[in-house]
């Protein structure tokens, strides 16, 4: 299975079913994710925890009244398919009302980010 499909469905379900926070497995790739959702304003918080052996992220879901911030979540890049995005090629997403997470090799980023710092990567899902 994806790890990180599972980790971006985890988190528009639990906002979708109006929970506070959404919890999925610990890896240095998601707290990644989630540290670039919070700081794009997806999420209102990441924090990691641990119980005994098994460590976990704790992610802080934000909503609009009644309605979670994430509306809509497609994965581009899978493991049966990788897709890589070069500078030229990003343009902006929902007429900029969403973003596009890239894997680069500076690191996890926004299309944005990575637009201005003039690096491609592997595009990892969109958001909106």
């Amino acid at each position: 299975m994806d790890p990180i499909a599972d980790m971006i469905i985890r988190i528009k379900n639990a906002g979708m079913a109006g929970h506070e926070t959404a919890t999925v497995p610990y890896s240095r790739m998601k707290h990644a994710i989630a540290d670039t959702l919070e700081k794009e304003g997806y999420v209102s918080s990441v924090t990691k925890r641990a119980k005994k052996t098994k460590k976990h992220l704790e992610i802080g879901l934000k909503y609009r009244g009644n309605r979670p911030y994430i509306t809509n979540v497609d994965r581009i890049s899978k493991p049966s398919r990788r897709v890589y995005m070069g500078v030229k090629d990003m343009t902006p997403v929902r007429d900029g009302s969403g973003c596009r997470i890239i894997s680069t090799p500076q690191g996890v980023m926004t299309d944005k980010e990575a637009r201005k710092s003039h690096v491609g990567g592997e595009v990892l899902f969109i958001i909106y």
